[in-house]
């Protein structure tokens, strides 16, 4: 028998071996490639987890409402106004703190004719006061303590207005310390009767911020927390002393019209 020549079992054995080979190859190259692809994205899937996170952006500040921001601008600037007059009759108004001596700026009507005055400032300093000078055609008034707060903080002193600026009054209606409330410019230049009957006082302000007795002498505020007028009257058509919608305000420091004037320090 040559030696090439193989028995039928023993060929057909070979012939099996021989096409198991390119089954074994292929599968072999799935397993290779299977483990490669498992490598891949274990890569990626570690590349994500190293790449950075997002951060958030830092909110942004709120700016405080412009009423609040008026508010604790003035604040360490009001005066409760207190006087007594010869026949017992007394007067509670409001003032501000003017100029580094202390002196402050009311309302004429409040301390006309007074015997005696007294004013009680932010941080609780109470004082006795004198009218230092007064302009009772404008109704405005300067008072001189005898005794300022330690830490004196005048206010600022604003420029003029027109009709629509945001206006803020500030000061002690029926005796409550320290309100604020707030409105718009509704008209210039208004004249209105005094109440002496002595003429008119003329070029106010006039504004819809609520105002009362106790208000009278109050700064009048601008959105940026300046003074811009002292609070002189309210409109009473009906005779009754409390406020129907529509305060007036004698205007300082260009305010529109001719305005009182303010002690320098």
């Amino acid at each position: 028998m040559p030696r090439s020549a193989l028995s039928e079992p023993a060929a057909q054995a070979a012939g099996v071996r021989r096409s198991w080979r390119p089954v074994l190859w292929v599968l072999l190259g799935a397993l290779v490639a299977g483990v490669a692809f498992v490598v891949v994205d274990r890569a990626g899937t570690e590349s994500e987890r190293a790449a950075p996170t997002t951060t958030a952006p830092a909110p942004t500040t709120v700016a405080a409402p412009a009423a609040e921001r008026v508010f604790r601008a003035i604040h360490p600037s009001l005066v409760l106004i207190q006087s007594a007059a010869a026949d017992g009759m007394t007067a509670l108004g409001s003032g501000v703190v003017v100029n580094r001596q202390g002196q402050v700026l009311t309302a004429d009507h409040v301390v006309a004719g007074a015997t005696a005055i007294e004013v009680t400032f932010a941080d609780g300093t109470t004082s006795t006061a004198e009218v230092a000078s007064s302009e009772p055609d404008r109704d405005t008034a300067v008072l001189e303590p005898a005794q300022p707060p330690a830490v004196i903080v005048p206010a600022v002193v604003g420029g003029g207005v027109k009709v629509g600026d945001d206006a803020y009054s500030v000061g002690n209606p029926l005796g409550l310390a320290g309100s604020l409330t707030s409105g718009v410019v509704s008209g210039l230049d208004r004249s209105i009767d005094r109440e002496d009957g002595a003429g008119s006082l003329d070029g106010l302000i006039q504004f819809d911020a609520a105002v009362n007795p106790g208000s009278s002498g109050g700064p009048l505020l601008n959105r940026q927390g300046q003074v811009v007028g002292i609070v002189t009257a309210l409109a009473n058509p009906s005779g009754q002393p409390y406020f129907v919608g529509i305060g007036f305000a004698v205007p300082i420091a260009g305010g529109g019209g001719g305005g009182g004037r303010v002690p320098q320090s």
